[in-house]
């Protein structure tokens, strides 16, 4: 009997192979992100100004998750409570940002793998799947956050409930697919317009609170107060435990790969530097969000009957007739989304990678997204609908907890594959940037495992 199933599409261009690279098993033979891999063209032979414009873009979208609505409660909290004094945290954090983000991008860079598919390479198939797991959880919860975020933010703007708002983002999988059909440059374009809005927003919020200059500047300097206060060490740990998010460097290792610079040691010298100034000036772009959110609470909040404010929704209340300003508050809820939306873009996207990555799964792109936003949206809508904002804020910072478990697990495959001369060759870390990587991969997870169980004794205390 023939059979009436259609012949398979054959595609009129085959996507293109990942060429083979010394200290590596091979089993990776398709390139990260194919739609979108080497579409951007670089000037070889061009002054350094337009080279530096073909590589900038990557470093915005990773910057996005440093400034995403996890890490909006922790600055609030700092801010209001302790004044300028956490600035120093805020400034740490970025620091180790900027380290592991370079790793990321030299791996992408040298190896032409993304950090799942060098997991899947170098790891058992067992090992890989357990990886995958725990990276596909902690994408959810990031992703979980960035969907309540923006849902918070479409309920003060217009009043719309929790449930509706989280249904909603998952419209921003047709924005993705439309954006990425026209080029990746198109993504990017949006991504940075978002960061604009988010930066004036906060700018303008600045200009209003008039902080203390001599706060702030004496706020970047560290003090023993940090370590000795149990409530400020504990808030202190929240910053940096949100601060370095998983999928972005994920994210990192692939997305710089879709500049198409020459596959020479010149060439990839070339790709890391420039990539390298791109990811830096985004990430202290990232650094300025972050501050500014403190700053803003510290400047508004602390030392007055308010000083206790953590909730982003009481934030949203208070500014307005805090700061003398109408708008105050409409600008920080219209900053939110801003974040909370560009956040899902490059979340769903680091799904993506995830997935193709560690299981070398090709499918639809719709597909791939609509499933990697109802991971998140699903149980969001059902704390929504049984428990409304007190129990969407409690999964918010679940969320949170669930990042800082699964952190561990990309750093330390990421300074182990770029310190091994075998794979890397001779882009692999200098002694000194070998040991420097690993005293941050070591403090993270102290720090993250510290969080963890006095956040787990907290619930159980309550």
């Amino acid at each position: 009997m023939k059979s009436t199933l259609p012949e398979p599409v054959q595609l009129a261009v085959p996507e293109p192979e990942l060429a083979p690279e010394p200290g590596w098993r091979g089993r990776v033979t398709m390139p990260s992100l194919p739609e979108a891999f080497r579409s951007i063209a670089v000037p070889e032979q061009a002054p350094s100004w337009r080279k530096m414009c073909a590589f900038a873009g990557p470093g915005l979208m990773v910057a996005v998750g440093y400034m995403d609505p996890g890490n909006w409660a922790t600055d609030l909290a700092g801010g209001a409570q302790f004044g300028y004094r956490l600035l120093a945290v805020i400034l740490i954090s970025n620091l180790m940002a900027i380290l592991l983000q370079h790793l990321a991008l030299k791996l992408g860079v040298v190896s032409g793998r993304d950090l799942a598919q060098a997991c899947r390479d170098h790891y058992s198939r067992r090992i890989s799947i357990a990886l995958w797991l725990l990276c596909e959880v902690a994408i959810a919860a990031c992703d979980l956050a960035e969907v309540i975020g923006s849902a918070i933010a479409l309920n003060l703007l217009f009043g719309l409930p929790i449930t509706l708002g989280v249904i909603l983002t998952a419209l921003d999988v047709l924005v993705v697919l439309l954006m990425q059909s026209r080029g990746f440059r198109y993504v990017e374009s949006l991504v940075a317009s978002l960061i604009l809005v988010i930066g004036a927003s906060f700018t303008y919020e600045l200009v209003l609170a008039h902080p203390s200059i001599s706060g702030i500047f004496g706020g970047l300097l560290p003090t023993p107060s940090i370590v000795t206060t149990p409530a400020m060490l504990y808030i202190a740990i929240g910053i940096l435990g949100a601060t370095v998010m998983p999928h972005n460097l994920y994210l990192h290792s692939s997305i710089v790969q879709t500049r198409a610079f020459e596959r020479t040691p010149a060439g990839k010298t070339m790709a890391i530097h420039y990539a390298t100034i791109d990811s830096t000036v985004s990430l202290l772009f990232a650094f300025f969000i972050n501050a500014a959110i403190l700053i803003l609470s510290a400047a508004t909040f602390h030392g007055t009957e308010h000083q206790s404010v953590a909730d982003i929704g009481d934030a949203y209340k208070l500014l307005s007739p805090m700061l003398g300003a109408p708008l105050a508050g409409v600008v920080f809820a219209i900053a939110l989304l801003a974040s909370g939306q560009n956040s899902t873009l490059t979340g769903t996207m680091a799904g993506q990678i995830v997935m193709e990555g560690f299981l070398n799964i090709r499918l639809r792109p719709w597909v791939r997204r609509l499933l990697t936003r109802l991971i998140a949206i699903v149980p969001a809508v059902i704390v929504a609908s049984l428990y409304g904002e007190t129990g969407v804020g409690q999964l918010l910072i679940l969320s949170q907890v669930i990042l800082s478990l699964q952190l561990s697990f990309a750093v330390f495959p990421l300074v182990q594959f770029t310190s091994e001369k075998r794979k890397m060759g001779e882009f692999a870390n200098s002694a000194f940037l070998r040991r420097v990587a690993w005293i941050v991969a070591t403090i993270i997870a102290i720090l993250n495992i510290y969080l963890l169980v006095q956040t787990v004794a907290g619930v159980f205390t309550d």
